[in-house]
């Protein structure tokens, strides 16, 4: 069974965030656009190049109301030592999930049980607690943060234009399709 237009699972979990640890909750998502953004491990090698690139486009985001959450299955104190140890991890401005027990992992299933890590997994969820974009990718291949990011614009765009989707490689001001009859076969 797809996971799209699936509801979140209730979790609680600890955070690091800005120099402090927090507690998140799926009732912390309500009301607003979020994303969650899986990795196998702190201190490794295509994950920082993925968080990184995040945290560059994270006011972006946040222009556009959406929170965003990194999960992997370290600690919360883990986060903190490799924000510590990395100029990289060190800019990152949004929350970073610790996820030891593989809660949040396994709800989105993305858990490597043989491993007790994530997979590369990226997930819209918007302010009803509805995933409405999945990616997954193996260990090996990074993401593209302005992908995502236009990508989230297309979720936006189209939750608040019923009737009507965008197409490949849409961008934000471009237009858009109204799926009919009198379409079918002519694009």
């Amino acid at each position: 069974m797809s996971i799209i237009n699936t509801k979140i699972k209730p979790f609680t979990v600890q955070a690091y965030q800005n120099g402090k640890f927090i507690t998140v909750s799926d009732a912390d998502l309500k009301g607003k656009w979020s994303i969650f953004f899986f990795y196998p491990a702190d201190f490794t090698f295509v994950c920082p190049t993925e968080l990184g690139d995040m945290a560059d486009l994270y006011p972006e985001f946040q222009k556009l109301g959406v929170e965003v959450y990194s999960v992997s299955t370290d600690t919360h104190f883990t986060h903190k030592a490799w924000a510590d140890a990395s100029d990289t991890i060190k800019k990152i401005q949004y929350v970073m999930l610790g996820d030891p027990t593989g809660t949040v992992t396994r709800n989105f299933d993305v858990m490597i049980e043989s491993e007790g890590l994530a997979l590369r997994g990226t997930f819209v969820v918007n302010p009803e607690g509805e995933i409405k974009v999945a990616e997954i990718h193996d260990l090996g291949i990074g993401r593209d943060a302005s992908e995502l990011l236009r990508k989230v614009k297309a979720a936006q765009y189209i939750a608040s234009h019923p009737g009507e989707v965008c197409p490949a490689k849409w961008q934000e001001g471009a237009e858009t399709l109204k799926p009919s009859l009198d379409l079918v076969g002519k694009i």
